[in-house]
């Protein structure tokens, strides 16, 4: 028996916990959409608004009950897309496997968007695989003296939200641009 067979006999996916999928969302991205709460992070920012997804360990495994219930929220026509926030979806022990399921998040549903906030920086993550399958990333870590209610899909001004398709082809930080609806 192979390790790849006995993760899918225990139904799991890939070795990335979550705590939380969240449905019909405003607030992570544009439109309504799915977020999934990726459990790691070792930023440690100063008051973030969700310290119990740090740990690697905490919340649930993703599995494919998981992946199914973020599948069927994405057949919906009014739900934009997918928002991977947490945690820290890009933290160096859920980039595996969180490429692998933005690849089939974009494949079976090219039409919808993929969001991903990340404590690192654009220049930092701007080589991962991963990228090539994100319509928009929120850069850096959350700094709470430059906090700021009134910002869009960021908590505190030092962050950017990119439009990352953009920025791959013109090899510089373009930004998501916005209506205030």
């Amino acid at each position: 028996m192979t390790l790849k067979w006995l993760k899918l006999q225990k139904g799991k996916v890939c070795n990335m916990n979550y705590h939380n999928i969240t449905k019909d969302d405003m607030l992570n991205g544009d439109g309504l959409r799915v977020v999934l709460w990726v459990s790691g992070c070792n930023h440690g920012c100063k008051n973030c608004h969700n310290p119990i997804t740090w740990d690697v360990n905490g919340g649930l495994p993703f599995d494919q009950n998981a992946e199914q219930e973020i599948f069927e929220e994405l057949h919906h026509e009014y739900t934009s897309g997918v928002t991977f926030s947490g945690g820290d979806p890009l933290f160096p022990d859920n980039r595996a496997d969180i490429t692998m399921l933005a690849e089939k998040i974009k494949k079976q549903f090219p039409q919808k968007t993929i969001w991903c906030y990340t404590g690192y920086l654009w220049e930092e993550v701007k080589q991962l695989e991963i990228m090539k399958n994100i319509d928009v990333l929120v850069d850096g870590r959350f700094i709470e003296s430059l906090a700021d209610p009134q910002l869009y899909w960021k908590g505190s001004s030092n962050q950017r939200v990119i439009d990352v398709q953009n920025s791959l082809k013109t090899s510089t930080v373009v930004l998501h641009e916005y209506s205030t609806y």
